[in-house]
């Protein structure tokens, strides 16, 4: 049990290396992004600690996967199973306890440090096979497996936006809509097959646009009914409300361009640059998009055509 988490370490090490990130880096980058994140969640919206509560268990029932509990009790004794498994859970809600107590929100920082470490003791898994049920079952892959994984924060999303009514607070309602938007870009970052791409009889132009369309179709199926309730009980606001609707459709047209703009290989370092400079200055998309869409171009070209 000793050498389970140097192990995972050095697997997690390793993956950064791959992606063209030292491990160092990588862990002050994302340690920089969680206080900023945090400090403007929580400057924005006084249901901050619920929502941190929320994302901290989400996180830590990936850790329940069947397959991966499974595989743990066969390689582990009983007791060092749950040791692993409390610690691993304690380490994921470590961030958002040290945050909370900070913040001075000592209850629910004992609330969520015992929560996670209860899902411990509880078995997620069915004596029946279930599959969530998706509305887009006819247009693989992408939605389909996405929504299976990531189906529990769409009511979150949407009860974010009925509180933001409640509490007449803009800015929650925004950011439930653009946390739709943050999912389904999510969806975008398992790589296909190669001979998965090859099956389609279409070219690189054709290829891309079915994938954009798509993308939209289904990315304004999930976003419409916020976007909808925010119209009507924030009027004042439609010029905001359109122009974050449509900077979520930017991105998730610049995510999947860039997805193909390297394909087969997995995004890197210059990919991730570029997507991070336009969030922090949107114009640069104009220049960003068509560059991306060309390079994807060329990638398809020589599978599909």
């Amino acid at each position: 049990m000793l050498a389970y988490f140097p192990l995972q370490l050095k697997m997690a090490n390793r993956k950064l290396d791959a992606f063209g990130l030292h491990p160092l880096l990588a862990y002050i980058l994302l340690i920089i992004a969680f206080v900023g994140l945090s400090n403007y969640l929580f400057s924005k919206s006084e249901y901050a600690p619920y929502l941190y509560i929320v994302i901290a268990l989400g996180l830590s029932i990936k850790f329940s996967e069947k397959k991966r509990v499974d595989f743990l009790k066969m390689c582990f004794k009983t007791t060092d199973y749950y040791k692993i498994r409390v610690v691993e859970n304690s380490l994921i809600a470590l961030p958002f306890v040290i945050y909370l107590i900070v913040e001075k929100h000592f209850f629910f920082a004992i609330v969520l440090f015992l929560l996670v470490n209860l899902f411990v003791f509880f078995n997620l898994k069915t004596t029946t096979i279930f599959t969530v049920p998706t509305p887009f079952g006819k247009r693989p892959f992408e939605f389909s497996s996405g929504f299976r994984n990531t189906f529990f924060v769409f009511p979150m999303a949407y009860g974010l936006t009925f509180i933001s009514v409640d509490v007449n607070n803009f800015n929650l309602g925004v950011f439930s809509m653009l946390l739709i938007f943050i999912v389904t870009f999510s969806y975008y970052a398992k790589l296909e097959n190669e001979y998965y791409v090859w099956s389609f009889s279409n070219s690189s132009k054709t290829f891309l646009i079915k994938k954009i369309r798509t993308a939209l179709l289904f990315s304004t199926f999930l976003s419409l009914p916020i976007v909808i309730f925010l119209m009507l009980f924030f009027h004042s606001e439609l010029e905001t409300i359109l122009v974050f609707w449509g900077l979520g459709y930017a991105y998730l047209v610049t995510v999947i361009l860039a997805k193909y703009s390297i394909y087969p290989y997995e995004m890197n370092i210059p990919q991730v640059v570029l997507i991070a400079m336009s969030f922090v200055f949107p114009p640069l998309l104009i220049g960003i998009i068509p560059y991306f869409y060309s390079q994807s171009f060329k990638r398809l070209k020589a599978i599909l055509e």
